[in-house]
């Protein structure tokens, strides 16, 4: 029986660690180097024989555009504090500087792990039939068909930029990647030097005429290099190499802004322009070239990594090519509940019936949509409030709460301004909002807005009954189709009325009282988990079942860990399925021995939040206390975001939740990494032949429990799943 299967494995003998000091910062785990482990997992999908081919490409980019934003994001962060000589140690004990070494240590063996796989991977390809070619590979005809192209479709976006007293160094913007060129004059010899932007505008491949049934491509970059001529007349390339450039992305506001849109206009100007956190270049610079470059844009030697190899590894994705269905995962389509079948596409209807949990991918999220669209045209319907952190750039749920608005009914839009990356966009969806009548607020400027709720008020007969709808993930038709997130469907009254004082404490900044069902952050949701913890831990030491199942994407806040510490030591079982980072040490003796970690990395990216107590029975059992939520347990999610923890009173969606998704969770062993005490995750091999559990792939084959027309909480399915053979 292998360890990753937590639902029947016995939980292994403790680590003895003698030089950790299990009360001081020792117990945790470094977060930034934990994050760098999830990359390194997600890296390594992109060496898994039984990933298909492109997917595994697609893995590849994935971790490249991983790493460019946690450079961008969380490195500029601890290099601006070490800059400014901030000594202040992080829960583990070490400095920013600290930090900042071990991630450029581990930071440049993982690029270099990603060129050792690309290749690997460039191997394969070309095997199949897809082939990125070098300038020397190109034919007579190759080259004639791109300089068509060439004129045509590239040369009009390229800016040629001289370097020189009378041409001062461009901007280069984050993400900007370009050739840094020596040039070489046709009389005089006389050099020049310049750069040319690639630009982002145009795909990094450029396809080539088919040649004996394969797909051939080659690099943009290599496509400029050949048509130099065009570009600096009667100059010949005495040299030249690429640079690719990270910026600081992170956001500063003033604290007193008195038009919060306006501002983050201007912030999000000053996002383009930050500072650079690192230089790619290409190995093999010449050393006067690199050292203008180094100087303009204003980085030290530590701060540039000189790669052989293919630098943008991100711009991969490109190449997972739809043509090729052989090599991409097997076509899945998302359910339609059968609920919402049975009573004709009626979502209403389908949520009168019972509460109705959905599970997306598998259940498809045209659902949600279809939820507030009914609603826009329902006229019954008379208020709608929605909460929107991250959508998709035209986005049908932004178009069902316009035309409800258009309609007359009462609509409140909370639109988060601070979402990471999506400011810009959401920024564009309130001004739309309010131009269709919607009333448009925006939280706090302190906080962000995480929670993802809305609530539909209806008329029915004589009195006014509230719909309402909670999830783990965002409303983004576009990513709830990768991520695996849950809905959850009710009219439950109770659920109803902590709703809407939530909304009204967002509009209204009036601290919400009296909640029933639901917790919030930052106020109620950290205490209510410590608290439910703790209980746990009372049942441990009167003889009781003790039991906590947790799912999360991070789990790093300390006094969340320092409660499952005391829990564990008190005889607590905890089982913790943490896809990204974790700061909590595992299975060491004395501190963490009935605790264990796992992290899946499959097809789907796990995100849903699940949190599952016992309460004095164990579990599975149906009178444990289950809960689903919008918060990781982080210190930003659970003391500086308006975060919610809804409690599942419904007894088949509590079942859902425990017996199906839970224990499929625990039972992986297919995609399931185990944690050491060392923080470090490791794989077991399943050999070959031998059938391995896969939560996917149950998810996929199996409907989820609570959108069944008739089943009950007895109707879980049992844990299988067809075998790949």
């Amino acid at each position: 029986m292998t360890h990753a299967d937590f639902l029947k494995a016995p939980f292994p003998d403790p680590v003895e660690m003698p030089d950790l000091d299990l009360h001081g910062p020792d117990r945790f785990f470094n977060r930034e180097l934990s994050w760098l482990g999830f990359n390194w997992r997600v890296l390594e999908e992109a060496e898994n024989p039984r990933v298909p081919l492109l997917e595994r490409l697609r893995f590849l980019s994935i971790s490249a555009s991983n790493l460019d934003e946690f450079y961008t994001v969380r490195v500029a962060g601890l290099r601006e504090l070490a800059q400014a000589g901030n000594i202040t140690p992080a829960a583990d004990g070490l400095t920013p500087a600290q930090q900042l070494v071990r991630i450029n240590t581990d930071a440049r063996n993982l690029m270099a792990a990603q060129q050792r796989v690309l290749a690997d991977l460039r191997r394969e390809m070309d095997a199949q039939g897809i082939r990125v070619l070098t300038r020397d590979e190109l034919t007579e005809a190759d080259r004639a068909h791109l300089s068509e192209r060439f004129l045509d479709g590239v040369f009009p976006v390229l800016s040629p930029l001289a370097i020189d007293p009378a041409h001062p160094f461009p901007f280069i913007a984050n993400l900007g990647y370009c050739l840094a060129l020596e040039l070489e004059g046709p009389k005089t010899r006389k050099s020049l030097q310049a750069l040319l932007p690639i630009p982002a505008q145009i795909d990094r491949f450029l396809s080539l005429p088919a040649s004996d049934d394969a797909q051939r491509f080659v690099l943009l970059e290599d496509v400029l290099l050949l048509h130099i001529d065009k570009l600096f007349p009667g100059y010949r390339v005495r040299d030249h190499f690429g640079f690719r450039v990270l910026r600081d992305s992170d956001l500063e506001v003033e604290e007193e802004a008195e038009d919060l849109v306006r501002e983050f206009e201007v912030a999000l100007k000053r996002r383009r322009r930050g500072e650079v956190v690192r230089l790619t270049i290409s190995s093999g610079a010449p050393e006067a070239l690199r050292r203008i470059v180094m100087s303009e844009l204003h980085v030290r030697e530590d701060e540039v990594i000189e790669l052989d190899g293919m630098i943008g590894v991100a711009d991969m994705k490109e190449l997972v090519l739809d043509t090729r269905p052989d090599l991409l995962w097997p076509t899945f389509t998302p359910r339609v509940p059968e609920r919402v079948q049975d009573h004709d596409g009626d979502m209403f209807a389908a949520i009168r019936q019972k509460d109705m949990l959905l599970h997306h991918p598998y259940e498809t999220f045209d659902m949600v949509v279809r939820f507030l669209n009914q609603a826009a045209l329902d006229p019954n319907v008379v208020a709608i409030k929605q909460t929107l952190y991250r959508t998709s750039r035209n986005s049908p749920i932004v178009d069902a709460l316009c035309e409800a608005a258009e309609d007359g009914k009462s609509v409140t839009a909370l639109v988060e301004l601070k979402a990471r990356f999506d400011e810009a966009a959401n920024i564009r969806q309130s001004r739309r909002l309010e131009r269709s009548g919607a009333h448009v607020v925006y939280g706090f400027l302190d906080w962000k807005t995480h929670a993802k709720m809305s609530i539909v008020v209806r008329r029915e007969g004589d009195r006014l009954v509230t719909y309402s709808h909670f999830g783990t993930g965002n409303y983004h038709p576009i990513t709830a189709k990768i991520y695996t997130d849950l809905s959850l469907f009710t009219c439950d009254a109770p659920l109803g009325r902590d709703a809407s004082k939530v909304f009204n404490y967002l509009s209204g900044y009036a601290n919400p009282e009296g909640l029933e069902n639901l917790s919030i952050s930052p106020h109620t949701l950290k205490s209510s988990l410590i608290e439910m913890i703790e209980k746990e831990a009372e049942h441990a030491r009167a003889g009781k079942p003790a039991q906590v199942w947790a799912k999360l994407n991070s789990l790093i806040e300390p006094d969340m860990i320092d409660a499952l510490y005391a829990a564990s030591q008190a005889g607590v079982k905890i089982d913790l399925v943490i896809r990204g980072i974790c700061g909590l040490r595992p299975g060491v003796k004395g501190l963490s021995e009935n605790i264990r970690v796992k992290s899946i990395v499959g097809r789907f990216l796990e995100h849903s939040r699940i949190a599952c107590f016992g309460n004095g029975h164990g579990l599975p059992h149906r009178r444990a206390r289950v809960f689903i939520s919008s918060a990781d347990w982080m210190g930003r999610n659970l003391n500086r975001r308006v975060e919610t923890l809804v409690e599942i009173m419904n007894d088949t969606v509590k079942a859902q939740i425990v017996s199906q998704i839970m224990a499929a969770n625990l039972a992986d062993t297919a995609q399931s990494w185990v944690m050491g005490a060392d923080g470090h995750f490791v794989r077991e091999k399943v050999p070959e032949g031998v059938f391995a559990f896969n939560c996917h792939r149950f998810f996929m084959e199996n409907p989820s429990l609570s959108g069944r027309g008739s089943a009950g909480a007895k109707d879980v399915p049992k844990l299988t799943h067809t075998d790949d053979g």
